[in-house]
């Protein structure tokens, strides 16, 4: 696989473009296209000799998109496929506010979290900062029509979610590096206020994120009161305890400012009755932070099984009355397997299958 020019900041392809013998401000044109999602040959600005130069290194177009799922909900998904052809796979959750997309950093995962599809194969290899970037940058392009912003930093995806596939931060220094480029000026240019980044809590990490100076809103998967059971659904619970989650979460505030979310899967029979929810507002009340609470999209391969919705909302009832900050996430995309993994799970089956 050749090597990819979004992984390149503005300076380096500065550089790059001079190494090549072209003039500085190719550098400009090159980086102003490729932020617009396009191929390196579908950027007019310049000449077929330099486009074939770059082509002869650089991957000309590093993701595509090789199917598109549509919800009754307006949501999308897509299946990305990479120029090794790997697949990953993305959501466009549509709002009033903007649309919010959510990408995938590892093309699997190794966590191993037992309700979730991205680690039933396990992980196949780390994305880099540019493959991460161009899932936004070719889904910008496909709906540059609904567009917000003026001239050439208007952009139709305003907010970033990684949720998708992968554990962003067991893939540290590609990430990092796609959240400096994802934020630069000139590029995308996204508020890292609009950035949501979710981890299953990787401790060491969370103290290293804390201290980039990168304000974005850091999500920790939390899914139970104790650490015996939150080892029953998530083995990185056996390496790293709620309590020292809790403390690299309170660096986190106190570094950036910013108040922290929970992700809580509401699993039935395992971590949703009125025993966790007194628990889950005894070890989070008083501290700035939110509670996501999520209905579990059920995997075919695991037997966990999703709470109805009468009792979601019961145990929501009951983290307020204990006076925490928390919210029923809306379902999206359940009709186009809008879980972590899912779809690309299932495509795979059908081509093994074929």
């Amino acid at each position: 696989m050749k090597k990819i020019l979004q992984d390149l900041t503005y300076p380096e392809l500065e550089e790059l473009v001079l190494s090549l013998g072209e003039k500085k401000f190719r550098a400009k044109q090159l980086y102003e296209g490729l932020m617009q999602g396009k191929a390196i040959d579908e950027i007019t600005s310049l000449s077929k000799a330099f486009k074939e130069r770059l082509c002869e290194e650089y991957e000309n177009a590093p993701v595509r998109i090789k199917e598109t799922f549509f919800s009754a909900d307006g949501t999308e998904k897509y299946l990305f496929e990479y120029a090794d052809g790997n697949l990953v796979e993305g959501v466009l959750m549509k709002y009033k506010y903007g649309y919010t997309q959510c990408v995938s950093t590892q093309v699997g995962c190794r966590m191993g979290c037992k309700f979730c599809a991205s680690t039933l194969g396990g992980l196949i290899r780390n994305l880099t900062a540019g493959e991460i970037l161009s899932q936004i940058l070719v889904v910008n392009a496909l709906h540059k029509k609904d567009a917000v912003g003026q001239g050439k930093e208007a952009r139709a995806v305003t907010n970033v979610v990684l949720m998708g596939s992968g554990e962003p931060l067991d893939n540290y220094d590609e990430v990092l590096r796609f959240l400096r480029n994802v934020t630069a000026e000139g590029g995308l240019c996204i508020s890292a206020r609009n950035i949501s980044l979710s981890t299953c809590g990787i401790v060491p990490k969370m103290y290293r994120l804390a201290d980039e100076g990168i304000p974005l809103n850091l999500t920790v998967s939390l899914h139970a009161t104790d650490d015996e059971t939150r080892a029953r659904t998530m083995p990185v619970a056996k390496a790293y305890k709620i309590a020292e989650i809790l403390k690299a979460c309170e660096y986190y505030f106190k570094k950036t400012g910013r108040r922290y979310y929970f992700e809580y899967t509401l699993i039935e029979g395992e971590n949703c009755d009125e025993t966790h929810a007194k628990a889950l507002v005894e070890l989070l009340k008083g501290k700035p932070c939110h509670v996501n609470l999520i209905r579990l999209n059920e995997v075919k391969e695991r037997s966990l099984k999703a709470l109805g919705d009468k009792d979601a909302y019961r145990f929501l009832g009951m983290l307020e009355k204990g006076g925490l900050s928390a919210t029923l996430r809306r379902q999206i995309g359940v009709d186009i397997g809008g879980a972590c993994g899912q779809l690309r799970a299932s495509y795979l089956d059908e081509t093994t299958e074929k």
